[in-house]
């Protein structure tokens, strides 16, 4: 489904995860780009110069050889160094122009991520395109498509998901299904009225909304949002959703759903951006060469 991927590569089992997703959405004729981003790079070695970019380049090089060779990938090899994993990976992004930057889940804990910083969520930080997490471990797990499943609230950014969606079940012969979280604050529950906001009746409207879509199987719960997402994407191969794109500020006071389920969803997460998505006639094509 994606021309260009770029798979963000640290030598350890997490990029392996995200190589194992990557050969699973990269369309017939696409391309698959190893990057590894070296913290700091030659910016935070300004005496040492050429010397250190040829060291780094070396070692870089080494890494994304083993990985490539070890996993039999038909890959191109990019290194960059970079402040930040994030940055450097999206720098990478726009040099190639790729459609999917794809990165294995944190493997970090609560402590630390706030200590050490969290390069997952610096990768979905202002990403370029859209992006891809893969959980951990799911190198070692058969890699298949049957049910795609959809985070559905109505907004724009939730219909584009689903238009995504619909084309990746297509072209796999996945099973295709979407959730939409209802909740209402517990004023709404008081007055008149309350009756139309029972937690059943807000969980019935919200199905009859998703079938009413066609082609789609309804779910619905009565939740935060990335709460019931996370318990609905363990009976998922791949979730998609679509991101706001708040900004840091946005993201302090509303969260963000994305985010969350980085860290908690139990399938692979495609997120995509408002910035970038694979076109429409590049999903045909690849619907048009599935067996």
């Amino acid at each position: 489904m994606f021309k260009q991927i770029v798979v963000g590569v640290d030598g350890r089992e997490g990029g392996r995860d995200a190589l194992a997703l990557a050969k699973l959405l990269v369309a017939a004729g696409g391309e698959l780009t190893l990057a590894h981003v070296a913290p700091g790079g030659a910016h935070a070695h300004a005496g040492a110069g050429a010397a250190y970019e040829a060291v780094e380049a070396e070692r870089a090089e080494a890494l994304l050889q083993t990985v490539r060779e070890e996993t039999g990938a038909g890959a191109h090899l990019r290194w960059r160094g970079s402040s930040s994993v994030g940055r450097g990976l999206h720098e990478l992004c726009e040099m190639i122009g790729a459609d999917l930057v794809v990165v294995g889940s944190s493997r970090r804990g609560l402590l630390g991520r706030v200590l050490i910083g969290d390069d997952t969520s610096a990768a979905l930080n202002g990403a370029p395109c859209s992006i891809a997490i893969a959980p951990t471990n799911y190198s070692r797990q058969p890699a298949a498509l049957r049910e795609i499943g959809v985070g559905y609230d109505g907004s724009p950014e939730s219909a584009h998901a689903l238009s995504v969606a619909r084309m990746l079940a297509a072209a796999s012969g996945a099973k295709l299904s979407a959730l939409e979280a209802v909740s209402l604050p517990s004023e709404a529950f008081l007055g008149p009225g309350a009756a139309d906001n029972t937690p059943r009746r807000l969980i019935e409207d919200a199905r009859r909304r998703i079938a009413a879509l066609g082609d789609v199987e309804p779910r619905a719960a009565y939740g935060q949002p990335a709460e019931e997402l996370a318990l609905y994407s363990a009976s998922l191969d791949l979730l998609v959703v679509g991101s706001r794109g708040y900004g840091p500020i946005g993201r302090l006071i509303h969260g963000s759903t994305s985010q969350q389920l980085a860290h908690s969803a139990r399938c692979p997460l495609l997120v995509l951006t408002r910035t970038a998505s694979p076109s429409a006639a590049e999903c045909r094509d690849l619907i048009r060469r599935s067996p």
